[in-house]
């Protein structure tokens, strides 16, 4: 590999895994964000399970996912409950 796809590779990967890591680190304050999750690819759980993935049907209404803050109200069918 050439020194020039060396330093492009690098740059890619970090620029990758900068979300990532803000994210890790608690700088990205997040928020639940129900009724937009695909079936079972929820991040927790529902009123009538305990477990990740465990939803049942897409834009289940008590299956929730975790996305940055103000981002689930510009989402259609989002919904932020307090």
């Amino acid at each position: 590999m050439t020194p020039t796809r060396i330093a492009i590779a690098a740059a890619l990967a970090s620029a990758l895994a900068l979300p990532a890591a803000a994210q890790a680190q608690g700088r990205m304050p997040v928020e639940k964000c129900f009724g937009v999750s695909r079936a079972g690819q929820n991040d927790c759980q529902t009123d009538t399970s305990s477990c990740a993935g465990t939803s049942k049907k897409d834009n289940q209404p008590d299956a929730w996912i975790a996305v940055p803050k103000g981002t689930c109200q510009k989402i259609v069918g989002g919904v932020v409950k307090g």
